[in-house]
């Protein structure tokens, strides 16, 4: 089992670290529409490659999933609308307004699925808003590096994430995973392309280098992850695997600071540790609550 927890941390740690790496891209000129299509489109290349080959392999047959191609709208728009924040704000701040991803999928739940939220979901989303305000640094009003509209673009993102897993947990259930992320990747190329269809056609930075940066963050953040977590969440379950998708956070905040030299405060260390607290304890809760559950009907 150890083996499969490593094999999921892994997969969080991946997704950690590409906004520093995507600010780095910024820096040597190339735009965020630039960068997250091209991401997506060698994502797309690089997974129908692995689908393709494995549907050979196992004789079966593709089919389009129109409701697919559909949901890797929200996954386009939120890795567009992330990677644009990340040129406003640092990226410590913008994976921390990401997270806030655990207490929208509440949110979520309530609204469209009437899931009212018990009282450890309303508590843990709380005590996550809190860490936030100190993780962000977002008391300190004069702080040059707050900018409005990149924690917007942050939050959006974050909102448009907790829709796409939203989706992705109710359709294509049947699709292989390859062929699903294949699916969803392309109409994330789509709506990223058509958002920055005229910048993209009059970009003077389609060269080798802009390959390479897509290239890289599609590998660690298209291909890796979710081949990890398909070899370990079925191995250790889905609180334990809950909680370690949590290390994406500590993952972009320690890559901000080594790599970009983002400073990271005693404060927004509390604050981390807040929002990690809290959504450990509520992933816990939940996984305490479901296995009651399944006793009691075990009994009966």
């Amino acid at each position: 089992m150890n083996k499969y927890i490593i094999i999921v941390a892994l997969g969080a740690l991946s997704f950690g670290m590409l906004s520093s790496f995507a600010k780095i891209a910024y820096g040597e000129g190339y735009s965020p529409a630039e960068i997250t299509l091209t991401q997506a489109l060698a994502g797309t290349l690089i997974l129908w490659s692995i689908a393709i080959f494995k549907n050979l392999k196992n004789g079966h047959k593709m089919a389009l999933n129109w409701k697919l191609l559909l949901a890797g709208i929200t996954m386009g728009s939120s890795a567009y609308t992330y990677y644009l924040s990340v040129a406003y704000i640092p990226a410590s701040l913008a994976i921390v307004l990401l997270m806030q991803i655990t207490w929208l999928s509440i949110l979520v739940d309530w609204i469209f699925f009437k899931k009212k939220p018990n009282t450890v979901e309303i508590g843990s989303a709380l005590f996550i808003i809190l860490g936030t305000v100190l993780a962000g640094n977002l008391l300190d009003l004069n702080n040059a590096a707050i900018s409005f509209t990149g924690i917007a673009l942050s939050l959006l993102s974050a909102l448009l994430y907790t829709l796409y897993i939203v989706f992705t947990s109710k359709i294509g259930k049947e699709t292989p995973m390859f062929e699903k992320s294949a699916l969803m990747t392309s109409g994330s190329a789509m709506i990223i392309f058509l958002i920055n269809c005229e910048a993209i056609t009059t970009s003077t930075h389609l060269d080798f280098g802009l390959l390479q940066w897509g290239t890289f963050l599609a590998i660690f953040g298209t291909v890796i992850p979710p081949i990890c977590f398909t070899v370990g969440m079925p191995k250790i379950g889905s609180s334990l695997s809950s909680v370690l998708l949590t290390l994406e956070l500590p993952a972009a905040v320690f890559c901000a600071h080594i790599i970009l030299g983002e400073k990271v405060t005693f404060l927004q260390i509390v604050g981390i540790a807040i929002m990690l607290g809290s959504i450990v304890y509520l992933n816990v809760s939940k996984a305490k609550k479901e296995k009651e559950i399944q006793n009691e009907t075990v009994i009966c």
